[in-house]
C-alpha cells in the first residue's frame, strides 16, 4: 500500500484551491453567474434557468456552499442564496497576480482568442475516430 504525500499550504492557497475545484464543474460557475447577475435567488428560481433536477442544483448549491462561494439565508420555508463576495475578492487577487507574471506575445495573443474549428454536417467527423454505423436493414416479413 502507498504513502500520500500532503504538502502544506498557505491558507490563502488552501482557499484558493478549494474555490477553484469548487468551480470546476460547468453547472457551478453558470449558478454563480446567475447569482453575480441577480444576486439572492431560491434553488427554484435556479432550476427555471437551468434545465436541470432540483436535486442536481441542490447538489451544486451544497458544494458551492462548502467551498464558502455562496450564502444561505432562511426566510420562511425558503433557502436564499447569495455569492459570498469576500471569497470572490480573494479568488480575485489571486488571479489578477497569477496573471500578471504570464506574457504572451503579440503574436500569440491573436490565436488565444480565435477559433479554428469548423462546424461539420452529418456523421463525417465520426470517420477520423473509426467509427462506422452500418445502414439500417429493414425485417422483410415472410407471409
Amino acid at each position: 500500500m502507498g504513502i500520500t504525500k500532503r504538502l502544506k499550504f498557505d491558507i490563502e492557497t488552501e482557499e484558493v484551491g478549494r474555490i477553484c475545484k469548487a468551480l470546476g464543474h460547468p453547472t457551478r460557475i453558470q449558478i454563480m453567474t446567475l447569482l453575480w447577475k441577480r444576486n439572492y435567488r431560491t434553488c427554484g428560481e435556479i432550476v427555471e434557468l437551468i434545465p436541470l433536477a432540483q436535486s442536481t442544483i441542490s447538489k451544486h448549491l451544497l458544494e458551492l456552499k462548502k467551498a464558502n462561494l455562496v450564502d444561505i439565508k432562511n426566510v420562511g420555508k425558503k433557502t436564499i442564496y447569495s455569492i459570498e463576495v469576500e471569497n470572490i475578492q480573494l479568488l480575485k487577487k489571486y488571479l489578477t497576480s497569477y496573471l500578471s507574471t504570464i506574457e504572451i506575445s503579440e503574436e500569440k495573443k491573436s490565436t488565444v482568442l480565435t477559433t479554428t474549428n469548423k462546424v461539420r454536417r452529418g456523421n463525417s467527423h465520426l470517420k477520423q475516430y473509426n467509427y462506422q454505423f452500418p445502414a439500417k436493414k429493414i425485417k422483410e416479413t415472410v407471409l
